[in-house]
């Protein structure tokens, strides 16, 4: 029986070291050399300050910058210690709740707008986080920020354009648009 108990002991200290320390080190390492800053949280840098992340979400509230997806992180948005969904189905009153209230609020911010409201822009991802919006989410958004910048739209528009993703090999997913990103953009101009 003890020669068992050391056998499955030192196997499980020999796979633990394997797994859990040389394979996540290796495939780390393998990852820095090959894709560096994809590997380093792809860090989004204004100077030498690093002010976001291209995968995470950001809490823009002013009428000058596009808003993202609303964020189902707590106790702060796009928390990403506390990512995940909200668990809250089609028929829950609180999800309706929420997503009315989201649209008054787009509402409120361009009384003007009377362009169909993206779905993007209403509910939150799956995890809570999402850096992304559909064009058409930027597109609902860009008369507010124009007046808000007293820029022109067409001048927004080759922003929105310029940092539009296309689906990924041309087949998966949607076209999107990262907010940080264009945020930038619209700072440098």
């Amino acid at each position: 029986m003890k020669s068992i108990i050391r056998s499955c002991l030192g196997l499980f200290v020999l796979l633990t070291l394997i797994t859990g320390v040389l394979y996540p080190v290796f495939v780390t390492g393998l990852a820095k050399m090959l894709f560096p800053s994809k590997a380093s949280g792809s860090i989004v840098y204004k100077g030498d300050q690093a002010i976001g992340s291209e995968l995470i979400g950001q809490n823009f509230t002013d009428a000058k910058y596009f808003w993202g997806r609303p964020s189902a992180t707590g106790p702060q948005p796009y928390n990403a210690t506390a990512s995940s969904g909200s668990n809250q189905g089609p028929l829950n009153p609180a999800l309706a709740d929420a997503v009315k209230g989201r649209i008054e609020a787009l509402q409120n911010a361009d009384p003007a707008n009377k362009l169909p409201i993206p779905m993007d822009l209403v509910t939150a991802s799956a995890s809570g986080l999402d850096p992304e919006i559909s064009p058409q989410a930027a597109q609902y958004q860009l008369s507010r920020v124009a007046k808000a910048r007293k820029m022109s739209v067409d001048n927004i528009n080759l922003l929105i354009a310029a940092n539009t993703q296309d689906r990924q090999w041309g087949i998966f997913g949607e076209p999107r648009v990262n907010v940080l990103k264009l945020n930038l953009a619209l700072d440098g101009n």
